[in-house]
């Protein structure tokens, strides 16, 4: 693929060198990181602090931020350099113009155990040993690999891939377009157990998940249904692998969670929230939009809007890196104190002296 063409497939160029040096067009033939570099293909560079990449780069082109420094290497080297405000969505665009992750054709695998009463779209593929339950809905253009299960009556929406053993349990939704990917289990029971002087009596989860479009879940996370009402993921959310996601959460439009993460019952997550991995947040806890957490913090109360949290438990920023400065001097204040202690003791112990002398 000739260079001039990826420029025009991108779709966000704000310049290129074409421009000037129309005759430097080199012939793409896939992508490579920058500091992996090889001949005849195309990386990106995202800010000034990775220019020395450039002058040792074997890339035959460059996704480059708009920079007239950055711009000048790359045609003082002879690399043909495209330029946008966003180089890593560039470069994302780029993979996926040399690479598609593996889909099943359309067809129906033999060994696949379908329910009469199961209703399979067109262009549906369905791959060795799926299991489809009575009343269960698959979309146009769906795609399941092999062993997945799917309980009674869940739906799954136009384009929706399911992974390899993953689980969709009874009257769960799955939009259009979603992810999920291998071992997921999506609509399994939420962890719901009532107290009793015999002990604890489990107590039924009748509700269900909801996926909206274009969600994306990752390898062996689970999404429980709640006892009554649903557990809902918004619209292009992306939940990383080995997420845990409890009974009654509501996660609005594009949410991150890395992996590990761990919502407890009812928590609410506005649009746009972002927590890293291994971020756990206590029951019925509301985070605002916007609002995103350190890896491993503890949400223990609501977080406004915007906010920025760290540490266990969570704090703001700025408070969390005072707090860490002060704790890393924690011996030395300690050293501090026990002088302190000593020269006090001296010093009570000389008063004491003085004033037995003086009665």
């Amino acid at each position: 693929m000739r260079f001039s063409e990826i420029v025009e497939q991108l779709g966000i160029a704000e310049t290129s060198s074409l421009a000037s040096q129309p005759e430097l067009n080199p012939n793409i033939v896939g992508v490579t990181a920058v500091q992996e570099s090889q001949p005849d293909t195309i990386s990106y560079v995202e800010g000034k602090k990775f220019a020395p990449y450039i002058e040792q780069t074997a890339n035959a082109a460059l996704i480059l931020p708009v920079d007239e420094a950055l711009q000048a290497q790359a045609i003082e080297r002879g690399i043909a350099w495209v330029s946008t405000h966003e180089p890593r969505l560039g470069f994302a665009r780029a993979i996926a113009l040399f690479y598609q992750p593996f889909q099943l054709s359309p067809g129906i695998h033999p060994t696949a155990i379908i329910a009469p009463t199961a209703k399979v779209g067109n262009n549906v593929a369905i791959g060795p040993y799926v299991v489809i339950h009575a009343g269960a809905t698959i979309g146009d253009n769906a795609c399941i690999h092999p062993q997945v299960v799917i309980y009674p009556d869940a739906s799954i929406g136009e384009g929706t891939t399911l992974h390899a053993n993953c689980v969709i349990h009874e009257r769960a939704q799955v939009g259009a377009h979603c992810v999920i990917h291998t071992g997921a289990v999506i609509g399994s029971e939420g962890f719901g157990f009532v107290p009793t002087a015999q002990g604890w009596e489990k107590m039924h989860q009748s509700g269900i998940v909801v996926l909206e479009d274009h969600v994306e879940v990752g390898c062996n996370t689970t999404i429980d249904r709640p006892a009554v009402g649903e557990t809902r993921i918004g619209r292009n959310s992306k939940l990383d692998n080995l997420t845990q996601v409890a009974h009654n959460c509501q996660l609005a439009d594009n949410c991150i969670l890395a992996s590990q993460v761990g919502l407890a019952g009812g928590v609410e997550l506005e649009s746009l929230v972002v927590l890293g991995g291994q971020v756990g947040v206590a029951n019925n806890t509301k985070i605002g939009k916007g609002a995103q957490a350190g890896s491993k913090a503890g949400l223990h109360s609501n977080v406004s809007p915007g906010s920025i949290m760290m540490g266990i438990p969570a704090s703001p920023y700025r408070t969390y890196l005072k707090s860490s400065a002060i704790y890393n001097r924690l011996p030395e204040m300690h050293r501090t104190l026990k002088r302190l202690q000593q020269q006090v003791a001296h010093l009570e112990e000389q008063l004491a002296q003085v004033e037995q002398t003086n009665k």
